[in-house]
């Protein structure tokens, strides 16, 4: 998953008329020592200005989320209630979001709003576990000569949590850090992407309107260098981080023995074998792949065929993602609008260029507009382009066929990557078979790769990344268990 974040501008003095993401710190919204100019995707126009920080004001950050974290006296029950008048409060602010998100990240309204329902679940979700987060008892006397003695875990938070986010969904990946660690008792310092800083103030302020003590969430905006000096504070104790897998080697060898979360890059497939439902597959494999304009670390990028099927689905796809509307994410009905930039535009276009020169076959797709990449689809990619062995971050999706389907999951496992795979077949042998082989994080029966529900365990294997999200799970990320005994 693309990390990157860069400013198309960088100033001291603020634009008028633009909206301005400051720095919080310490309950406090401040301005930083230089300003980014955040672009309408679209549009390409100047539409906000973040405020980056200066050296000084991440150490800032970092002590003032550390000495909130010491002085903090929220039980479980407070910081669920907290949680959950953030998820109303979420709501309410709906609309604002939605325009936000369609600027900043170019979503349509329909995508803006699923990132906000999503986005609010995860919110509820995360105060649930908050009233129940505790250890589990110890049977001590099972072992030899432990008669009446005790034996209890404790869930205790870590401390300083650093959240680094993605553009790509900048309300819920953003929930699905936070949320949790606060949920647990912790600190967040959070550095969301350039791209998309808006909808991580308007949290911000939620999470202060909720009543959630100062320090105890901090934002702060900016790119690798800012992400650099977060990680030369030493009292940070855990960065969860989604972005590409380059980055993330780099945060992991930076870390050291302190803990992380990696959510990375992928190459998503999707299996259809013969017997599939191909009513039922198809429209699913077709959202799947376009939603969020392909940039989706799920989306499907390759979708392996059976061969005795592959002439109707590629005849249906090929009808389905031309008839896709695509363009201005504010306009009515758009499904695909634009990728974050034009400079990723760019590059998928270059990727469709090259692996039509060697063979491909374009059964969908046209020219580029600005960052507007219309919903692709090809066939007879190379495996050796970039499209067969990067992956793409755009509306692009690659037909091959498989025969078998032994060679169907031999090919998702010969990649580097090894996030989540979808299957479509109604023989539980051949479910069961591709459950068990495929070496990825989630193996989706009847779903895509891009099937997430936000409850449950979320991540990779592989260079796709370790740790996993889903509140339950990411709470115990971010906590550490203490053993207690006790003998009367």
């Amino acid at each position: 998953m693309s990390a990157s974040a860069s400013a198309s501008h960088v100033g001291a003095a603020k634009q008028v008329g633009l909206r301005q993401g400051r720095l919080f710190i310490d309950g406090r919204w401040v301005e930083g020592e230089h300003t980014a100019v955040v672009l309408d995707k679209y549009r390409m126009q100047p539409w906000g200005e973040a405020h980056l920080p200066s050296r000084s004001q991440v150490g800032e950050s970092i002590a003032a989320a550390q000495a909130a974290f010491k002085r903090n006296t929220l039980d479980a029950n407070e910081r669920g209630a907290i949680l959950d008048r953030a998820a109303v409060l979420l709501e309410q602010r709906g609309e604002e979001l939605i325009a936000i998100l369609q600027a900043e990240a170019g979503f349509t309204r329909h995508d803006a709003a699923g990132e906000l329902r999503r986005c609010v679940i995860t919110f509820r979700l995360s105060a649930e576990e908050a009233r129940r987060f505790s250890g589990e008892l110890v049977p001590m006397e099972g072992a030899p000569g432990q008669t009446g003695r005790i034996g209890f875990t404790l869930r205790v938070p870590l401390g300083v949590i650093c959240a680094i986010t993605p553009f790509n969904a900048p309300l819920n990946t953003v929930a699905h850090k936070v949320a949790p660690a606060l949920a647990a008792g912790n600190a967040v310092v959070l550095k969301p992407s350039l791209h998309t800083p808006m909808t991580s103030c308007v949290m911000a302020e939620v999470l202060e309107a909720a009543g959630l003590p100062a320090g105890l969430m901090s934002v702060l905006h900016g790119g690798a260098e800012v992400a650099q000096w977060l990680l030369d504070e030493p009292e940070v104790r855990f960065y969860a981080f989604t972005g590409s897998t380059e980055a993330g080697r780099a945060i992991q060898h930076r870390a050291g023995l302190r803990r992380t979360q990696m959510e990375l890059g992928s190459i998503a497939h999707c299996v259809l074998c013969d017997d599939a439902d191909l009513d039922t597959a198809l429209p699913k494999i077709v959202n799947a792949a376009y939603r969020k304009a392909g940039q989706v670390c799920t989306s499907v990028q390759v979708l392996l065929v059976h061969s005795a099927v592959l002439p109707e689905v590629e005849r249906r796809l090929a009808a389905m993602v031309a008839a896709l509307p695509y363009g201005d994410p504010q306009a009515p009905g758009t499904v695909v609008g634009p990728v974050i930039s034009e400079a990723s535009a760019q590059r998928i276009e270059r990727w469709v260029d090259d692996a039509m020169r060697i063979g491909a076959r374009r059964l969908a797709g046209g020219e580029r507009r600005g960052a507007v990449v219309p919903p692709t689809l090809l066939a007879n990619v190379d495996a050796t382009t970039p499209l067969g062995c990067q992956e793409v971050f755009g509306p692009v999706m690659c037909i091959a066929p498989f025969d078998r389907l032994d060679e169907a999951i031999d090919r998702v496992n010969a990649t580097p990557y090894g996030l989540a795979t979808g299957v479509f077949t109604n023989r539980l042998d051949d479910a069961l078979r591709a459950a068990r082989r495929l070496e990825v994080g989630g193996v989706h029966i009847n779903e895509t790769s891009s099937s997430r529900v936000d409850l449950m365990p979320y991540g990779g294997t592989k260079d796709s990344g370790f740790g996993r999200e889903g509140p339950h799970h990411a709470i115990r990320e971010m906590s550490e268990e203490r053993m207690v005994t006790l003998l009367p």
